[in-house]
């Protein structure tokens, strides 16, 4: 099915961010690609994916006849026309450009359906949440692999002061090649010089991959002094953790995974249970991520030069 709009009706996204840190290059106010002009030139091929208030279609593009991914939220014409959280991540997705990141093509805002519309390159292989699923389990060769991949990532991402906030198997793309990179940035901030109460504020992400100073800020001192990166390395020892013994890693495969058991196992539980049979350049590299202090905690840079990233 086509998707017909009315052109006067379709408007590239125009939104402002507070500046970061480092001067950046003027965002663009207009899409990113020069070839996709107008939301009708792309046809509905099939649905990916729902989640967080949007749908996610492939589309195919008549007039390069490429792929993408079209992911669409939508808004209550009656409320604002578009929340602040969808309006950073619109400008994040257009300031951020890196081999590490799925890319966005372009940005619309549909003034006549109350749509925010991303068309993003299409990752073929899917999420690393249905490589676990269809696995189970990865080797510490891919998985070392994957680590490598996200903390590159989260390198680019931090260096531009931007905490992705939501680092988990779902949001780790794979393209046809096989190679990772991260997607959703619909909690993400920019944090500047700013606190983990102003940089994290209503951001919540997927609380089974949020690190203590998260869940708990009074306890692991998260209040005023973390700037939200160290979040993202505990979330990558969580997903990393978890691609090797084939289910969610902090809490027994039995047990309910519900608010209260992720508390405990996250800003509680005293024993990190990694299996024998891991190596143990493996076992060092998760265990720097796991630090519940997250003063302690491993850094990006620490970890991509640790011996399980080699």
């Amino acid at each position: 099915m086509t998707l017909v709009r009315k052109r006067r009706h379709q408007q590239a996204l125009r939104l402002s961010l507070p500046p970061p840190s480092t001067p950046s290059p003027p965002l663009p106010v207009t899409p990113t690609s020069p070839n996709i002009e107008n939301l009708s030139d792309l046809n509905k091929l099939a649905v990916l994916g729902h989640g967080n208030g949007g749908t996610v279609y492939k589309v195919h593009h008549q007039r390069s006849s490429s792929i993408y991914a079209l992911k669409v939220l939508r808004f209550n014409q009656n409320a604002a026309p578009i929340s602040h959280q969808a309006a950073r991540e619109a400008e994040i997705l257009k300031r951020v450009d890196s081999q590490f990141i799925v890319k966005c093509q372009a940005v619309f805002y549909n003034t006549l359906g109350g749509e925010l519309c991303f068309v993003m390159e299409h990752m073929e292989g899917g999420s690393l949440y249905d490589a676990l699923r269809d696995r189970e389990k990865l080797s510490e060769d891919v998985i070392s692999r994957v680590a490598q991949c996200v903390l590159k990532g989260l390198q680019y991402l931090h260096g531009m002061q931007i905490v992705h906030g939501d680092i988990k198997p779902s949001n780790l793309l794979i393209n046809a090649k096989g190679e990772i990179k991260i997607a959703d940035f619909g909690v993400s901030r920019i944090v500047g010089g700013a606190t983990v109460r102003n940089a994290c504020e209503g951001c919540m992400g997927t609380c089974a991959y949020m690190s203590p100073e998260r869940v708990d800020p009074e306890r692991w001192g998260g209040d005023n002094n973390a700037d939200g990166f160290a979040g993202d390395v505990w979330s990558v020892g969580v997903v990393v953790l978890e691609c090797l013994v084939g289910h969610y890693p902090l809490i027994g495969m039995g047990e309910k995974p519900d608010w209260a058991a992720l508390i405990c196992a996250i800003c509680l539980g005293e024993r990190l249970e990694i299996p024998e049979s891991a190596s143990p350049e493996f076992r060092s590299f998760v265990r720097r991520c796991l630090v519940k202090d997250w003063r302690k905690r491993g850094t990006v840079e620490e970890l991509l030069q640790h011996p399980f990233c080699q």
